[in-house]
């Protein structure tokens, strides 16, 4: 039985790493080695859509690696306004890995972010 269980977890490990290939194709393998870890690890995607789950954890580690998402936070913006204020230095991540941006209806929806990149 555990060999079933480690045989989905592993067919789902290649279903989100090729979702995410897909997603951010010139996305470095140090990047997407995280972005997966987090994609298979976050309790809110766990039961998402391999392309889902790629999705939101590419956009929330780029956002609390690559912009100032957590310093707006720690200094007391609320996180839709943090998300507002980071959306430009988002999609400039995103379009460089070579990802789509982010709608500006989209910009405040994701998963929980409490945990950290």
């Amino acid at each position: 039985m555990a060999r079933q269980d480690s045989g989905a977890s592993g067919n789902r490990r290649e279903r989100v790493a090729a979702a995410l290939s897909r997603l951010a194709p010139r996305l470095p393998g140090f990047e997407a080695g995280a972005i997966l870890e987090r994609a298979l690890k976050s309790p809110g995607l766990r039961g998402a859509a391999p392309e889902t789950a790629a999705r939101l954890a590419l956009i929330a580690y780029a956002r609390h690696v690559f912009t100032d998402y957590d310093a707006l936070l720690a200094e007391g913006y609320d996180r839709d306004s943090a998300r507002h204020f980071v959306l430009d230095d988002l999609d400039a991540v995103l379009a460089m890995w070579g990802a789509a941006p982010i709608p500006e209806a989209d910009a405040a929806t994701g998963p929980d972010e409490s945990s950290g990149p």
